[in-house]
């Protein structure tokens, strides 16, 4: 299963690893106005 977030947002990606998600790979991209970087964040069901 792979979840997708941006980097500024601490709170998801907290969750996301204490479930066991890892980063598995980033990408700079220009959202809502501002520039981001997308993460993915996968693990094995």
């Amino acid at each position: 299963m792979t979840l997708w977030t941006n980097s500024v947002l601490t709170s998801a990606r907290r969750i996301y690893q204490a479930h066991g998600f890892a980063l598995t790979d980033q990408e700079p991209h220009h959202s809502f106005g501002t520039d981001l970087v997308g993460q993915n964040w996968s693990r094995t069901l």
